[in-house]
């Protein structure tokens, strides 16, 4: 039973804590080698994994019978093979059994050496990473080796644009302060530039190979695990112990940028590291119409074991009189009772009516799948040229699924945007600068664009910023070029800007280019040119940004001697901070909501001077809260928002976080096609929310609902339910709208939640705690129902909620958040879903959608190459699904539809046949018409409707993405269309039987007709003309082809008719070719000609009858709604509006920053800087006083902090280790200066 919370009685989860069992010994290989670990039972395994990697399914000695395992998963697979056992006996066999498993045979080598292609470049993907090279410690030198021979405990060096092979703790680099500067793209999508630190006393002992081949530190860590943002730890060396964090490690498939050389020891190695325990694991997808037809296959064997069944126990009965009328007869059956004959004919009409599941028709689906997979690569719409990527089908078995997908899952960065930050607009001094305000056009003398650093800058705003005549945008530049956290570095003699954050990164590149250049900076100085003259400020302070200032404040001390105050930050918090709002703060405001109705990210920025007694005064008490040892944070705090009082407002910026082409437009078509978009995305809430709005996800109308407002519905969903099984109904039995009218199915409405609050969702010892402000004690009291199914009921009502409304964000969430997510929707909506992503951090959230969709971008190709489909491009996704998913879903429907109908239609004749010949299980048709039926006869035309059938155009699927439609609701095949066909077929097949029996009964025409096989002929031809019309009736799209087929059927039949009716084979084998002239003699008779001519008219008639009767008086379907309204209305166009209205003052709150802590400590104490001071510089010591006690708040790294005073603090702080607002700040002046 489980424990329950004393303060809410609610049963109390357990939380699973991190187990510190991982011991990592550097340099000792043999350690590692010999450590072993139970998994199952007595046995055991090595606990330490090599670094080798292995995704593929297969190898020489598994494909064989893996491969046959799951391809007997399919139920038609099983069914070929039971046919064939059975032809085995002669007593009841029909044919001989090698003609059945031939196909079979067929069938499972097409459906295997396609499995096997997709695993050859599985294992060709393993074997190009495992043989990356890479450098490691071997004896008392680097050796040149590869990934695959790395193992725990190695010491690797790396190299500047080389990828970390595997998670590796960082020991020392060749930065300031063993500084590692990396890249992350390939993980989670952006380029922006992060930084590790290595611990201080490995940074200054571990300086060349020989002191690396000594180190014999230990690592006692977590178990291996998929939390990519955390790592607890500690390293025990020389009898000290320091606390290890995630700012420490580098993760396998970060790319080193800007750091020449750095060291690391390898802590998890291959399929322990972090990537690659988000993964996940392969799995075979089945489409819904493959899963349907498994069910189908089982419920029609039943109706053969059914109709068999009958017709044997009819056999019985018809032998026993037959034998009680003809007593003469007797000597025949004397060893053959009854119930013996009708057990023998039984199996007969088992293996005589198994023919109605063709194997022909698994075998051509196969074919046309593999053709539609070609038509998706050979779609030059989805070639993105820029890159000379085409579109690609990885899977040739999913292709109808496409035009099924109700939810689609998409990253956020590099999938949506291009996380390319450009500066846009500004506003300065009542003037609006940028595209779209009437002077964009304008040509300067010279060019009319200024190209420096990559950032295109507005002529007007270029114009007023060389005449220098307005001083308030001399300061809105100047600001630009020195309120930051940006590094610099001359490489090649180019400046080359390193940012935390792609705005930032606009934001000096933007000044740059309008002549104000950041060229230097030192710990306390930032040297800038203006105009051409260059200017060195002296830095006072730096009050750096995080998530609750939401703004970054730089003291400067001028050339002259004035001191200034710079901040920007996002316009809630900056205009409220303002010394007064007068006609230019007004109208600044007006040009932040039309910066917001275009979806930019803004800033703005505030300047004010502040004397040099207000300084001397804020200084002394800043420096008395830096040595605090309790409240510091909050001290600081206050002392920021004292300084960052009575601002000047300067202007504001607008940039624009580049979508991807398309993107908008994309989505608004899926959402007309019905088709949901949910981001799933590591980033911030702000940041999310802004790509929300920019790629018209969330519009100015929508209702995004609180996380606390969640909680409260999901509070009113449990207490009903709660209600409900307390009353003896099932939990969960009424729909979420009912429980709380306010939440049904708001179309208007957004949800946007973050992973921990995804987490307290559903993971019951998570949500079952206590939250401040959160009413999460509404969970259950004492209640008897399970905990899974406590926790799967509040599953279903977050997933019932989310898919009720118009958008869902996520933000803040992991690689197996995501794919939960998926799994989820999956689970409680039974709807088919598509994951689309670029990075590995994706990779899960791919493998465990119904369809995966990788993004061959920047960002490495771990997301293509565990995806079913590939494309370069979002917008791609349009076509892929509204045109090539919409017809295959409608070809492989349609052709089902034909298939099952041609064969019902040809081959029932034989049931209707046993009631005319005793009912025994003797053959109506040829051998080789029944052989020869299905594979010639009426293959092509059907093949060709699976080909190239259209109902409308790919122009007109775009322009009508509400065809979707038909697809998601099943529309098109479903057990009620299959029942439909069913009777058509048996009708069709009823109709051509009888009618020649009633010509053929009693009459003998002049050429003696009237025979079993002229009979037998007529029948057949009859469902053959009937079939072939009514396929040529049902294709809406006809080409060439269409008609070749149609007539290369009717050739086919009279080529192996001629061929197999021929008087010349009788004469070879009587036995193989018994129809000798059939044919010839029936249809030289004109009596014969019209029964096979009234057949086909009654046949035919239903259909245009049906025809007719719906495109007057019936039903109007999808198709013919949207054709009408094409009709009546103008043709609504692809494009979309600009830019729609929204006017909310709070929209404005998706500010442009970096959302993290800067680089404030780092730059102040110069650990970033090349050129630096020695740490044991007492100059550096007294430059800045309050490092020191910041240093003694970081617990369990004495060592560090008394050698280096200040270098544990970092620019982002780590966990536990530094409170939040931590300054970095130069002293003031003594009171003498």
């Amino acid at each position: 039973m489980a424990e329950q919370d004393p303060g809410t009685g609610c049963p109390r989860g357990k939380k699973e804590l991190p187990a510190f069992t991982w011991q990592v010994r550097a340099n000792d290989r043999r350690y590692h080698t010999q450590s072993k670990k139970k998994f199952a039972f007595c046995l055991s395994r090595k606990k330490y994994r090599g670094n080798a990697i292995k995704t593929a399914k297969y190898n020489l000695l598994t494909f064989l019978p893996l491969n046959l395992y799951e391809q007997f998963h399919r139920m038609a697979n099983v069914y070929f093979v039971f046919v064939i056992l059975l032809q085995t006996f002669p007593e009841i066999s029909t044919v001989p059994w090698y003609t059945l498993l031939f196909p079979l045979s067929c069938l499972l080598v097409i459906r295997g050496l396609r499995d096997l292609i997709d695993d050859i470049g599985r294992h060709q993907s393993d074997r190009s990473i495992n043989s990356r090279p890479c450098e490691i410690l071997c004896g008392k030198s680097f050796k040149r080796q590869k990934w695959r021979h790395i193992r725990v405990g190695d010491i690797v060096r790396l190299r500047k644009d080389s990828v970390v092979p595997a998670d590796v703790l960082l020991l020392c680099s060749s930065e300031p302060s063993s500084l590692c500067y990396v890249e992350t793209a390939d993980i989670d999508g952006e380029t922006n530039l992060k930084f590790r630190q290595a611990l201080l006393v490995t940074h200054q002992e571990l300086g060349s190979e020989e002191s690396m081949a000594a180190f014999d530190g230990r690592v006692t860590c977590e178990e291996p695990n998929s939390r990519m943002h955390s790592f607890t730890g500690t390293l025990e060396w020389r009898g000290q112990t320091h606390s290890l964090d995630s700012e420490r490690i580098l993760l396998r498939g970060c790319r080193i940028c800007n750091t020449d050389i750095c060291y690391g020891l390898v802590i998890y190695a291959g399929f322990d590291s972090k990537i690659m325990r988000n993964c996940g694991k392969i799995k075979r997808k089945k489409t819904k119409l493959d899963r349907m037809m498994d069910r189908l296959v089982v419920v029609i064997f039943l109706l053969l074991l059914v109709t068999s069944l009958g017709l044997a126990v009819a056999s019985g009965f018809w032998a026993r009189t037959f034998q009680e009328k003809h007593s003469y007869l007797a000597a025949v059956y004397r060893n053959t009772s009854p119930a013996q004959q009708a057990f023998l004919t039984f199996w007969g009409f088992t293996i005589l009516l198994s023919v109605i599941i063709p194997m022909s028709m698994y075998i051509t689906l196969e074919f046309i799948y593999l053709v539609n997979s070609f038509f998706i690569n050979w779609d030059l719409e989805m070639y993105y040229a820029v890159k000379d990527i085409p579109a690609k089908a990885r899977s040739t078995s999913l292709n109808d699924q496409l035009g099924q997908i109700e939810y689609i899952f998409s990253d956020k960065t590099g999938t949506l945007t291009q996380n390319i930050m450009t500066f846009k607009k500004c506003c300065v001094n009542g003037t609006i600068y940028g595209p779209g305000t009437g002077h964009e056009n304008k040509q300067p003398p010279g060019s009319a664009w200024d190209h420096h650093g990559e950032q295109k800058v507005d002529v007007m705003l270029l114009e007023a910023a060389q005449r220098d005549s307005d001083p308030v945008l001399r300061e809105f530049l100047r600001l630009l070029a020195l309120c930051h956290m940006v590094m610099v570095e001359e490489r090649g003699g180019q400046l080359v800007y390193q940012a935390a954050s792609p705005d930032e990164e606009a934001l000096v590149l933007a000044a740059r280019s309008l002549g104000y250049v950041f060229l230097a900076r030192t710990q306390d100085t930032i040297t800038i040119s203006e105009l051409g003259r260059k200017r060195t400020y002296r830095v006072l302070a730096m009050l750096d940004f995080n998530s609750d200032r939401k703004r970054m404040s730089v003291l400067v001390r001028d050339p002259q001697g004035s001191i200034r105050l710079y901040t920007k930050g996002a316009d809630t918090v900056i205009l409220e901070r303002l010394r007064r709002r007068g006609h230019s703060e007004a109208f600044t405001e007006r040009a932040l909501d039309l910066f917001a109705e275009e979806t930019l990210r803004t800033l703005c920025l505030a300047s004010k001077e502040v004397s040099e007694a207000e300084y001397q005064e804020w200084g002394r008490r800043h420096h008395e809260a830096t040595v605090l040892l309790q409240g510091r944070a909050q001290e600081l705090d206050r002392l920021y928002e004292e300084m960052e009082q009575n601002l000047q407002l300067l202007g504001a910026t607008a940039i624009e976080d580049k979508l991807q082409d398309g993107v908008p437009e994309t989505i608004q078509l899926l959402k007309l096609g019905n088709i949901k978009v949910w981001v799933l995305t590591g980033d911030k809430r702000e940041t999310a929310t802004n790509i929300g709005y920019a790629c018209k996800l969330l519009t100015d109308d929508t209702e995004i609902l609180e996380e606390k407002e969640i909680s409260e519905i999901l509070q009113a969903y449990w207490a009903s339910n709660n209600n409900l099984s307390g009353s003896g109904e099932a939990p969960g039995s009424s729909p979420l709208s009912q429980q709380c009218p306010e939440a049904s199915c708001h179309r208007r409405r957004a949800i946007i939640i973050s992973g921990d609050f995804l987490d307290k969702i559903l993971h019951m010892g998570e949500v079952l705690k206590e939250q401040k402000g959160w009413p999460w004690r509404w969970l259950p009291r004492g209640r008897t129902v399970g905990s899974q199914e406590q926790g799967s009921l509040v599953e279903k009502a977050f997933v019932d909620l989310a898919t009720s409304c118009q958008a869902v964000i996520c933000c803040r969430v992991t690689p197996k958040q995501k794919a939960l997510i998926v799994q989820l929707v999956k689970k409680h909506k039974k709807a088919i879903t598509l994951a689309i992503g670029d990075g590995a951090n994706d990779v899960n959230m791919i493998k465990t959608a119904d369809i995966g969709v990788g993004l061959s971008g920047l960002e490495g190709l771990q997301a293509v190459q565990c995806s079913d489909y590939a494309l370069a491009q979002f917008c791609h996704l349009q076509r892929l699904l509204l045109v090539h998913g919409r017809w295959a879903y409608l070809r492989i429907c349609k052709f089902l539809r034909l298939f099952f109908y041609k064969t019902f239609a040809g081959l029932m004749a034989q049931v209707w046949f046993a009631f005319h010949s005793g009912f025994t299980a003797q053959p109506l048709f040829e051998g080789w018409f029944l052989a020869l039926y299905n594979i010639f006869y009426t293959s092509y035309p059907v093949l060709s409707v699976g080909l190239l059938e259209q109902d409308v155009s790919a122009k007109k699927s775009l322009e009508f993405p509400e065809l979707y439609v038909t697809g998601q609701q099943d529309e098109l095949f479903n057990y009620r269309v299959f029942g439909v066909t069913l009777l058509h077929g048996v009708g069709t097949s009823l109709t051509s039987f009888y009618i020649a029996l009633w010509a053929f009964e009693d009459h003998v025409g002049s050429k003696a007709v009237g025979d079993y096989e002229s009979f037998s002929v007529t029948v057949a031809v009859s469902a053959l003309l009937s079939v072939l019309v009514e396929i040529v009736l049902d294709t809406k799209f006809w080409t060439v082809l269409s008609f070749l087929m149609v007539t290369a059927s009717l050739l086919f039949f009279c080529l192996f008719s001629f061929l197999t009716q021929s008087i010349d084979a009788f004469r070879m084998a009587p036995a193989i070719f018994c129809f000798p002239d059939a044919s010839w003699n029936a249809f030289t008779d004109p009596y014969v000609l019209l029964v096979v001519l009234l057949s086909l008219v009654v046949n035919t008639l239903p259909s245009l009858t049906v025809h007719a009767f719906r495109a007057t008086v019936g039903k109007a379907t999808t198709q013919q709604k949207i054709h009408l309204k094409a009709k009546t209305e103008p043709e609504p166009s692809v494009e979309l509006k600009a830019h729609v209205p929204r006017g909310s003052f709070c929209r404005r709150s998706s500010y442009a920053f970096s959302h993290q802590e800067g680089y404030a400590g780092l730059i102040t104490r110069g650990d970033s800087l090349r050129a630096r001071a020695s740490p044991r510089d007492s100059l550096q010591a007294k430059a800045i006083p309050g490092d020191s006690l910041r240093a003694r708040a970081s617990p369990g790294d004495s060592l560090q902090a008394k050698a280096i005073p200040g270098d544990s603090l970092r620019a982002r702080a780590t966990h536990s280790t530094i409170p939040e607002g931590t300054p970095a700040m130069s002293p003031p002046p003594s009171p003498s200066v």
